[in-house]
C-alpha cells in the first residue's frame, strides 16, 4: 500500500486479499489469511496494523440482528430544517434518539436524511411525533418505510 499525493491509498494484491477476507468475516484468523496469500502471519499482522494506522480499516464491530430483538421496521426519514444554521443543534438532538442508526447531511429536498430502526409502525409513529418532530429547527419530515433490504455490501476492492 502506498499513499498518493491526493491522500488516497493505492492497494496491492495482498492488501486486497486481506481486506476482502476481513470484510467477509472480521474473525478470519491471521494464519488462514497468511496461508491463502503465501506469506508469514507476522507479515499479515503488520499489514493489518498499517491498514488500521492509515484509517482504511476504520473499526471492527459486532453487528447484531435487530429483528431478533423485535426491531422489525426500518424507515428512512427526510428532515426539513427551518434554516441551515439549525443543523448542528438538530443533529445534537437526533443523536440522543437511539432508534436513529444513521444520519446524512444532504443536498436536494431534505437537509438531513436519517435511517431509523423501530419495533413496528406504532413505535415509529411515536418516535416521529414525540421525539423527532418535537426538535426545535425541524419544520417537517417525510417518511419512507423499507419493505426489504435487497443489497447490503461494502465497496468492492
Amino acid at each position: 500500500m502506498r499513499v498518493l499525493d491526493n491522500g488516497s491509498l493505492e492497494l496491492d494484491g495482498i492488501d486486497k486479499i486481506i481486506l476482502n477476507s476481513l470484510m467477509n468475516d472480521a474473525k478470519t484468523p491471521i494464519a488462514k489469511i497468511a496461508k491463502d496469500v503465501g506469506v508469514s502471519s507476522t507479515a499479515i499482522h503488520q499489514r493489518i496494523k498499517k491498514l488500521e494506522t492509515t484509517k482504511l480499516i476504520d473499526s471492527t464491530k459486532v453487528y447484531i440482528n435487530p429483528k431478533k430483538l423485535g426491531f422489525n421496521t426500518i424507515s428512512f426519514i427526510g428532515v426539513y430544517l427551518d434554516k441551515s444554521s439549525s443543523y448542528k443543534t438538530v443533529i445534537s438532538e437526533l443523536e440522543k434518539i437511539n432508534e436513529i442508526l444513521e444520519s446524512y447531511y444532504t443536498t436536494g429536498n431534505y437537509s438531513i436524511f436519517i435511517k431509523v430502526n423501530c419495533r413496528d409502525n406504532e413505535h415509529l409513529m411515536h418516535i416521529l411525533n414525540h421525539r423527532i418532530q418535537e426538535i426545535t429547527g425541524i419544520v417537517r419530515t417525510e417518511t419512507f418505510i423499507s419493505l426489504e433490504q435487497s443489497i447490503n455490501r461494502q465497496v468492492k476492492l
